[in-house]
C-alpha cells in the first residue's frame, strides 16, 4: 500500500486544471486524504499493469500464448483503469443520496435554534452533535462548516464549500440564500424555513421519479428469472402427458 503514491506519481498530470478537476472529484466522492490524488492514481496505474505483467508472464511459461496473453492483459487493464473512476462516481452519488435526504431535517433543527437565539455557527454545532446518529455524514460535514467558520470564512463561503464538496445544487442554492441573508441583512430564519420546504418538497419529487423507475427496473428480473419458471410449471405437466400418451401410441 505505501508503494501506491510513489505509483502514482508517475501518471500524476502536469496540468494545473486537470489536477484541480481530479482533486474534485475525489473532494466529492468523500476522499478527503492528504494522499488521496496519489494513493487513486496508484492504484489505477497499478491496475492497467499489473494485469499486462500477469498476461506476459503467462505467455512466458507457456500457459497461454503471447497474442491471448497481451491480450488478456490489455483488456483487462482497460477495465481496471475504468473501474476506479466508476466506484469514484458510485461514491459521489451515494453522497448526494444521503445529504438529499438529511438536508431538510437539519434546515428544521438549524431554524428551531435560531428561533431560540442561537447563532448560525452554534447552529451547525447544534445539527452535529443532534443528528450524528440519524445522518453522520451531514453531521460530519456540519462540523467542517463550523470549523472553516471559526477560521475566519464567511457562512455563505463555507456553504459553498460544502456544496462544492457535494456538487449539489441544493446545497448552492442553500449557500445563496445565506449569502444574500449576510448581504442583505435579511431574516436568515424565515429564508431557511421556505429552503426546508423546497427542499422537502424537491425529495418528494426525486423518490416519486424513483418510483416510477421500479416498473422499468423489473422487466430485466422478470423476463430473466420469473417468467422461465412460470413457464416450466405451467408447460411441464403438458409435456409430461404428451409424451406419456405418444409413449403408449407407439407401444401399441
Amino acid at each position: 500500500i505505501s508503494a501506491l503514491p510513489r505509483m502514482g506519481e508517475l501518471i500524476m498530470p502536469e496540468d494545473a486544471s486537470r489536477l484541480s478537476r481530479l482533486k474534485s472529484r475525489l473532494n466529492q466522492a468523500g476522499l478527503y486524504q492528504k494522499h488521496a490524488t496519489a494513493v487513486y492514481l496508484g492504484v489505477r496505474f497499478a491496475l492497467m499493469v499489473v494485469p499486462m505483467a500477469v498476461g506476459l508472464a503467462l505467455s512466458t511459461i507457456g500457459l497461454v500464448g503471447l497474442t491471448q496473453g497481451l491480450l488478456f492483459g490489455a483488456l483487462v487493464g482497460l477495465a481496471g483503469n475504468l473501474a476506479p473512476s466508476v466506484w469514484l462516481a458510485r461514491l459521489k452519488r451515494q453522497r448526494q443520496k444521503n445529504i438529499r435526504r438529511a438536508m431538510p431535517d437539519a434546515l428544521d433543527v438549524i431554524v428551531v435554534c435560531l428561533e431560540g437565539g442561537l447563532s448560525l455557527s452554534g447552529s451547525f454545532a447544534h445539527v452535529a452533535s443532534e443528528l450524528k446518529e440519524a445522518h453522520p455524514l451531514l453531521a460530519d460535514e456540519m462540523s467542517i462548516v463550523r470549523r472553516e467558520v471559526q477560521l475566519g470564512r464567511s457562512t455563505g463561503e463555507a456553504l459553498r464549500q460544502f456544496a462544492d464538496r457535494f456538487d449539489l445544487e441544493e446545497l448552492r442554492s442553500l449557500a445563496s440564500v445565506v449569502v444574500q441573508a449576510e448581504r442583505f441583512g435579511a431574516s436568515v430564519n424565515k429564508a431557511l424555513r421556505v429552503h426546508a420546504d423546497t427542499l422537502r418538497l424537491k425529495r418528494y419529487q426525486h423518490a416519486e421519479a424513483e418510483a416510477q423507475k421500479a416498473p422499468v427496473k423489473l422487466i430485466f428480473p422478470t423476463v430473466l428469472f420469473i417468467f422461465p419458471v412460470m413457464f416450466v410449471v405451467i408447460l411441464a405437466p403438458a409435456v409430461i402427458q404428451f409424451s406419456a400418451a405418444l409413449k403408449d401410441f407407439s407401444e401399441q
